[in-house]
């Protein structure tokens, strides 16, 4: 494994671990009272806090995209909570202060740090295969 490796694990699941504990905290700070979206937040807590650990103790790289998808739909969840509503739950803004942002942001760079991971893994072993076929 090398350092690169290492580094990228690291900060994803460092991103996932942050997105974890941020909606670990607001669901303690009064979403659990939210109907349907306060046991997501529960759920999305708990499932980010142990993929963050699977991914930094060096899980298989699927838990990577597991980690990706589940941020990505954070995303989408955020958005419609913002827009038309989810669950029957509407907030506006970028409430709660700083929570809010600091998760989106952590989701954001989970996202992008996976799928660059990703793309730059196909393109390494399709080059790794011209070379094997031509040696």
């Amino acid at each position: 494994m090398t350092i690169v490796n290492l580094t990228v694990r690291a900060a994803i699941g460092a991103s996932v671990a942050v997105s974890g504990v941020v909606h670990a905290y607001l669901y303690a700070d009064g979403y659990r009272d939210i109907p349907t979206v306060g046991t997501a937040f529960l759920l999305q807590s708990s499932v980010f806090c142990a993929l963050a650990a699977l991914i930094l103790a060096g899980g298989p790289a699927w838990l990577r995209l597991v980690a990706a998808a589940g941020a990505a739909a954070s995303l989408v969840a955020f958005a419609l909570s913002r827009t038309v509503g989810l669950f029957g739950f509407t907030e506006t803004g970028w409430q709660p202060a700083p929570y809010a942002v600091i998760s989106v942001i952590a989701e954001i760079v989970t996202v992008v740090l996976v799928v660059v991971t990703a793309a730059h893994g196909r393109t390494g072993s399709a080059a790794r295969q011209r070379v094997s076929a031509a040696t």
